[in-house]
Protein backbone atom coordinates (compact mmCIF):
# COMPACT_ATOMS: atom_id res chain seq x y z
CA UNK A 1 0.00 0.00 0.00
CA UNK A 2 2.52 3.03 -1.40
CA UNK A 3 -0.67 5.45 -3.08
CA UNK A 4 -1.53 7.98 -0.53
CA UNK A 5 -4.64 7.49 -1.99
CA UNK A 6 -5.25 4.00 -0.82
CA UNK A 7 -4.00 4.84 2.87
CA UNK A 8 -6.32 7.88 3.24
CA UNK A 9 -9.35 5.51 2.48
CA UNK A 10 -7.58 2.89 5.52
CA UNK A 11 -7.72 5.53 7.16
CA UNK A 12 -11.22 6.83 6.39
CA UNK A 13 -12.40 3.45 6.93
CA UNK A 14 -11.29 3.01 10.19
CA UNK A 15 -12.14 6.44 11.55
CA UNK A 16 -15.91 5.20 10.62
CA UNK A 17 -15.70 1.90 12.76
CA UNK A 18 -17.26 2.97 16.02
CA UNK A 19 -14.84 0.67 17.88
CA UNK A 20 -12.17 2.67 16.47
CA UNK A 21 -10.36 4.62 19.56
CA UNK A 22 -7.36 5.94 17.09
CA UNK A 23 -7.79 10.08 16.45
CA UNK A 24 -7.28 11.49 12.62
CA UNK A 25 -4.09 12.73 13.57
CA UNK A 26 -2.07 9.03 15.00
CA UNK A 27 -3.83 7.24 11.89
CA UNK A 28 -1.96 9.99 9.72
CA UNK A 29 1.24 9.67 11.76
CA UNK A 30 1.14 5.76 11.59
CA UNK A 31 0.41 5.59 7.70
CA UNK A 32 3.47 8.03 7.58
CA UNK A 33 0.58 10.41 5.30
CA UNK A 34 -0.08 14.40 6.49
CA UNK A 35 -3.09 15.23 8.49
CA UNK A 36 -3.77 18.22 6.13
CA UNK A 37 -3.68 15.79 3.11
CA UNK A 38 -5.71 13.66 4.29
CA UNK A 39 -8.28 16.18 5.08
CA UNK A 40 -7.30 17.54 0.79
CA UNK A 41 -8.97 13.90 0.36
CA UNK A 42 -11.44 14.02 2.09
CA UNK A 43 -13.16 17.36 0.30
CA UNK A 44 -11.88 15.82 -3.13
CA UNK A 45 -14.44 13.21 -1.91
CA UNK A 46 -17.08 15.64 -1.18
CA UNK A 47 -16.60 17.56 -4.57
CA UNK A 48 -16.71 14.55 -6.25
CA UNK A 49 -19.86 13.14 -4.87
CA UNK A 50 -21.62 16.59 -5.23
CA UNK A 51 -20.18 16.49 -9.05
CA UNK A 52 -21.69 13.06 -9.16
CA UNK A 53 -25.35 14.32 -7.52
CA UNK A 54 -25.24 17.16 -10.16
CA UNK A 55 -24.84 15.08 -13.27
CA UNK A 56 -27.74 12.41 -11.92
CA UNK A 57 -29.64 15.50 -11.92
CA UNK A 58 -29.08 17.08 -14.82
CA UNK A 59 -29.13 13.47 -16.72
CA UNK A 60 -32.39 13.24 -15.15
CA UNK A 61 -33.64 16.03 -17.23
CA UNK A 62 -31.81 14.86 -20.39
CA UNK A 63 -33.94 11.81 -20.12
CA UNK A 64 -37.00 12.87 -19.99
CA UNK A 65 -36.34 15.26 -22.84
CA UNK A 66 -35.04 12.30 -24.67
CA UNK A 67 -38.65 10.64 -23.88
CA UNK A 68 -40.95 13.24 -24.19
CA UNK A 69 -43.82 12.45 -26.48
CA UNK A 70 -42.40 8.62 -26.54
CA UNK A 71 -40.06 9.54 -29.42
CA UNK A 72 -36.55 8.84 -28.89
CA UNK A 73 -34.23 12.03 -29.74
CA UNK A 74 -30.64 13.20 -30.83
CA UNK A 75 -28.53 15.83 -29.00
CA UNK A 76 -29.82 18.72 -30.43
CA UNK A 77 -33.54 17.71 -30.04
CA UNK A 78 -32.78 17.57 -26.49
CA UNK A 79 -30.98 20.80 -26.50
CA UNK A 80 -34.64 22.18 -27.65
CA UNK A 81 -36.57 20.56 -25.24
CA UNK A 82 -34.94 21.81 -22.08
CA UNK A 83 -35.13 25.50 -23.96
CA UNK A 84 -38.65 25.11 -24.02
CA UNK A 85 -38.99 23.96 -20.41
CA UNK A 86 -40.90 25.78 -17.77
CA UNK A 87 -38.47 27.39 -16.72
CA UNK A 88 -35.96 26.82 -19.61
CA UNK A 89 -32.92 24.77 -19.20
CA UNK A 90 -29.84 25.61 -20.52
CA UNK A 91 -27.25 22.88 -21.18
CA UNK A 92 -24.38 23.10 -24.13
CA UNK A 93 -24.32 19.84 -26.44
CA UNK A 94 -20.94 19.43 -25.11
CA UNK A 95 -22.31 18.57 -21.72
CA UNK A 96 -25.55 16.48 -22.83
CA UNK A 97 -23.40 14.20 -24.89
CA UNK A 98 -20.78 13.35 -22.21
CA UNK A 99 -23.69 12.87 -20.21
CA UNK A 100 -25.82 10.53 -22.47
CA UNK A 101 -22.14 8.41 -22.93
CA UNK A 102 -21.17 8.70 -19.19
CA UNK A 103 -24.83 6.60 -18.76
CA UNK A 104 -24.94 5.11 -21.43
CA UNK A 105 -27.93 6.48 -23.32
CA UNK A 106 -27.77 5.65 -26.90
CA UNK A 107 -29.78 8.19 -29.25
CA UNK A 108 -31.01 6.79 -32.25
CA UNK A 109 -29.02 6.30 -35.38
CA UNK A 110 -30.87 7.23 -38.80
CA UNK A 111 -30.46 4.03 -41.64
CA UNK A 112 -31.70 4.03 -45.27
CA UNK A 113 -34.67 3.65 -45.67
CA UNK A 114 -36.03 0.21 -46.97
CA UNK A 115 -38.83 1.20 -48.86
CA UNK A 116 -38.78 2.60 -52.35
CA UNK A 117 -40.55 5.72 -53.68
CA UNK A 118 -43.36 5.16 -55.24
CA UNK A 119 -43.02 4.78 -59.46
CA UNK A 120 -42.13 8.18 -60.99
CA UNK A 121 -44.72 8.27 -64.61
CA UNK A 122 -42.08 8.80 -67.82
CA UNK A 123 -41.60 12.21 -68.54
CA UNK A 124 -44.12 13.61 -71.23
CA UNK A 125 -45.19 17.11 -72.20
CA UNK A 126 -47.09 17.21 -68.83
CA UNK A 127 -43.75 17.77 -66.97
CA UNK A 128 -43.11 21.34 -65.79
CA UNK A 129 -40.05 23.44 -65.27
CA UNK A 130 -37.91 23.05 -62.26
CA UNK A 131 -38.42 27.03 -60.92
CA UNK A 132 -37.33 26.41 -57.11
CA UNK A 133 -33.71 24.77 -58.56
CA UNK A 134 -33.21 23.89 -54.33
CA UNK A 135 -33.73 27.85 -53.98
CA UNK A 136 -36.03 26.59 -50.55
CA UNK A 137 -35.45 29.17 -47.99
CA UNK A 138 -34.58 32.45 -49.90
CA UNK A 139 -37.81 33.79 -50.91
CA UNK A 140 -39.58 33.59 -47.07
CA UNK A 141 -42.85 31.97 -46.09
CA UNK A 142 -45.44 31.18 -48.18
CA UNK A 143 -43.28 31.31 -51.37
CA UNK A 144 -41.66 27.99 -51.95
CA UNK A 145 -44.44 25.40 -51.21
CA UNK A 146 -43.06 21.37 -51.44
CA UNK A 147 -45.53 18.38 -52.14
CA UNK A 148 -44.99 14.55 -52.30
CA UNK A 149 -46.29 11.15 -51.45
CA UNK A 150 -44.75 8.33 -49.49
CA UNK A 151 -45.95 4.95 -48.24
CA UNK A 152 -46.13 3.78 -44.72
CA UNK A 153 -45.98 0.04 -44.29
CA UNK A 154 -47.79 -1.87 -41.43
CA UNK A 155 -49.25 -5.41 -40.82
CA UNK A 156 -48.14 -6.19 -43.98
CA UNK A 157 -50.19 -3.36 -45.80
CA UNK A 158 -49.55 0.29 -46.99
CA UNK A 159 -51.37 3.39 -46.27
CA UNK A 160 -50.44 6.78 -48.10
CA UNK A 161 -49.44 9.97 -46.94
CA UNK A 162 -49.73 12.97 -49.28
CA UNK A 163 -47.89 16.08 -47.50
CA UNK A 164 -47.91 20.10 -48.81
CA UNK A 165 -44.61 21.72 -46.92
CA UNK A 166 -43.40 25.31 -46.74
CA UNK A 167 -39.95 25.15 -47.81
CA UNK A 168 -38.95 28.10 -45.29
CA UNK A 169 -40.72 27.47 -42.21
CA UNK A 170 -40.50 23.46 -42.69
CA UNK A 171 -44.28 23.65 -41.54
CA UNK A 172 -46.67 20.85 -42.43
CA UNK A 173 -49.47 23.15 -44.18
CA UNK A 174 -51.86 20.85 -45.27
CA UNK A 175 -52.03 16.53 -45.86
CA UNK A 176 -54.16 13.51 -46.66
CA UNK A 177 -53.63 10.43 -46.00
CA UNK A 178 -55.41 7.40 -47.88
CA UNK A 179 -55.62 3.70 -48.25
CA UNK A 180 -54.75 3.94 -51.72
CA UNK A 181 -53.63 5.70 -53.91
CA UNK A 182 -56.03 7.06 -56.28
CA UNK A 183 -55.24 11.02 -57.06
CA UNK A 184 -58.35 12.16 -55.32
CA UNK A 185 -56.45 12.27 -51.94
CA UNK A 186 -53.27 14.33 -53.70
CA UNK A 187 -56.24 17.01 -54.77
CA UNK A 188 -57.54 16.42 -51.64
CA UNK A 189 -54.06 17.83 -50.04
CA UNK A 190 -54.98 21.18 -52.54
CA UNK A 191 -58.25 21.65 -51.34
CA UNK A 192 -57.35 21.55 -47.79
CA UNK A 193 -53.93 24.23 -48.36
CA UNK A 194 -56.48 26.27 -49.32
CA UNK A 195 -58.99 25.90 -46.59
CA UNK A 196 -56.01 26.53 -44.17
CA UNK A 197 -53.93 28.88 -45.61
CA UNK A 198 -55.34 30.18 -48.88
CA UNK A 199 -55.18 33.91 -47.52
CA UNK A 200 -51.16 33.76 -47.09
CA UNK A 201 -50.84 32.34 -50.49
CA UNK A 202 -50.30 34.63 -53.78
CA UNK A 203 -49.96 34.35 -57.29
CA UNK A 204 -46.36 34.15 -56.85
CA UNK A 205 -46.79 31.02 -54.61
CA UNK A 206 -45.01 28.00 -56.20
CA UNK A 207 -45.80 24.74 -55.21
CA UNK A 208 -42.90 22.21 -56.18
CA UNK A 209 -43.30 18.18 -56.88
CA UNK A 210 -41.50 15.21 -57.97
CA UNK A 211 -42.41 13.80 -61.39
CA UNK A 212 -44.85 11.37 -60.28
CA UNK A 213 -48.44 10.46 -61.79
CA UNK A 214 -50.11 12.44 -59.58
CA UNK A 215 -48.44 15.86 -60.21
CA UNK A 216 -48.83 15.16 -64.72
CA UNK A 217 -51.90 13.99 -64.50
CA UNK A 218 -54.59 16.15 -65.97
CA UNK A 219 -56.41 17.05 -62.45
CA UNK A 220 -53.95 17.70 -60.65
CA UNK A 221 -52.92 20.55 -63.09
CA UNK A 222 -56.01 21.87 -63.63
CA UNK A 223 -56.59 22.38 -60.21
CA UNK A 224 -53.06 24.32 -59.63
CA UNK A 225 -54.20 26.30 -62.63
CA UNK A 226 -57.38 27.34 -61.22
CA UNK A 227 -55.86 27.99 -57.85
CA UNK A 228 -53.46 30.34 -59.76
CA UNK A 229 -50.69 29.01 -58.39
CA UNK A 230 -47.53 27.97 -60.26
CA UNK A 231 -46.24 24.85 -60.92
CA UNK A 232 -42.95 23.35 -60.48
CA UNK A 233 -40.99 20.10 -61.20
CA UNK A 234 -38.24 18.45 -60.03
CA UNK A 235 -35.37 17.06 -62.48
CA UNK A 236 -36.48 13.29 -63.01
CA UNK A 237 -34.96 11.17 -60.17
CA UNK A 238 -33.39 13.89 -58.57
CA UNK A 239 -33.97 13.86 -54.75
CA UNK A 240 -32.15 16.97 -53.87
CA UNK A 241 -34.32 19.10 -55.78
CA UNK A 242 -37.25 18.02 -52.93
CA UNK A 243 -34.78 17.54 -50.23
CA UNK A 244 -36.97 19.28 -47.27
CA UNK A 245 -39.57 17.00 -48.05
CA UNK A 246 -37.54 14.00 -48.11
CA UNK A 247 -36.56 14.52 -44.91
CA UNK A 248 -39.28 15.35 -43.17
CA UNK A 249 -40.44 11.57 -44.46
CA UNK A 250 -37.09 10.09 -43.33
CA UNK A 251 -37.53 11.41 -39.79
CA UNK A 252 -41.03 10.83 -39.49
CA UNK A 253 -40.72 7.22 -40.34
CA UNK A 254 -37.98 6.83 -37.72
CA UNK A 255 -39.73 8.40 -35.52
CA UNK A 256 -42.76 6.26 -35.65
CA UNK A 257 -41.12 2.54 -36.45
CA UNK A 258 -41.99 1.33 -33.33
CA UNK A 259 -45.43 2.51 -32.76
CA UNK A 260 -46.48 1.13 -36.14
CA UNK A 261 -45.64 -2.50 -35.42
CA UNK A 262 -48.35 -1.81 -32.54
CA UNK A 263 -50.91 -1.09 -35.95
CA UNK A 264 -53.15 -3.01 -37.13
CA UNK A 265 -56.05 -1.28 -38.79
CA UNK A 266 -55.85 1.75 -40.65
CA UNK A 267 -57.46 3.73 -38.44
CA UNK A 268 -55.01 3.29 -35.92
CA UNK A 269 -52.35 4.08 -38.56
CA UNK A 270 -54.27 7.66 -39.27
CA UNK A 271 -54.34 8.46 -35.91
CA UNK A 272 -50.49 7.58 -35.55
CA UNK A 273 -49.84 10.47 -38.23
CA UNK A 274 -52.28 12.52 -36.87
CA UNK A 275 -50.48 12.59 -33.71
CA UNK A 276 -47.09 13.09 -35.25
CA UNK A 277 -47.75 15.86 -37.42
CA UNK A 278 -49.41 17.68 -34.97
CA UNK A 279 -46.27 16.80 -32.75
CA UNK A 280 -43.94 18.20 -35.71
CA UNK A 281 -45.10 21.58 -36.25
CA UNK A 282 -46.05 22.66 -32.68
CA UNK A 283 -43.26 20.77 -30.66
CA UNK A 284 -40.34 19.32 -32.75
CA UNK A 285 -37.85 21.82 -32.45
CA UNK A 286 -35.43 22.33 -35.34
CA UNK A 287 -32.10 23.85 -34.76
CA UNK A 288 -31.82 25.42 -38.02
CA UNK A 289 -35.43 27.00 -37.57
CA UNK A 290 -33.91 29.47 -34.23
CA UNK A 291 -34.35 26.39 -32.59
CA UNK A 292 -38.14 26.48 -32.76
CA UNK A 293 -40.92 24.15 -33.81
CA UNK A 294 -41.81 24.96 -37.24
CA UNK A 295 -45.31 27.17 -36.02
CA UNK A 296 -43.14 29.17 -33.63
CA UNK A 297 -40.75 29.74 -35.98
CA UNK A 298 -43.53 31.27 -38.41
CA UNK A 299 -44.69 33.20 -35.71
CA UNK A 300 -41.43 34.46 -35.03
CA UNK A 301 -40.09 35.54 -38.76
CA UNK A 302 -43.63 37.31 -39.11
CA UNK A 303 -43.63 39.11 -35.38
CA UNK A 304 -39.84 39.36 -34.98
CA UNK A 305 -40.90 38.81 -31.58
CA UNK A 306 -38.67 35.42 -30.54
CA UNK A 307 -40.79 32.91 -28.25
CA UNK A 308 -38.13 31.36 -25.79
CA UNK A 309 -36.65 33.99 -22.82
CA UNK A 310 -33.96 33.08 -21.03
CA UNK A 311 -33.43 32.38 -17.57
CA UNK A 312 -32.06 35.76 -16.89
CA UNK A 313 -35.05 37.48 -18.32
CA UNK A 314 -33.68 38.33 -21.42
CA UNK A 315 -33.96 37.09 -24.71
CA UNK A 316 -31.77 33.04 -26.05
CA UNK A 317 -29.87 33.98 -28.92
CA UNK A 318 -31.80 33.28 -32.40
CA UNK A 319 -29.33 33.44 -34.74
CA UNK A 320 -30.27 30.48 -37.91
Amino acid sequence: MNRPSEKFELIYEIAQDPENTFSIKQLCELNHVSRSGYYSWIHSLEAKAAKEAQDRADFDLILQAFLEHGRKKGARQIYMVLQHMEPPVTFNLKKIRRLCRKYGLECPIRKANPYRRMAKAMRTDSVSDNLVECRFEEFGPRKILLTDITYIPYDGKFAYLSTIMDAFTKQILAYEISDNLKVDFVLETIHKLFSNHGDELNTDTIIHSDQGCHYTSVQFRELVKNKKLRQSMSRKGNCWDNAPQESFFGHMKDEIREKLKECSHYEEVKALLDEQIRYYNTERYQWKLAKLSPNEYYQYVTTQEYPIQAQDGGKTSNGR
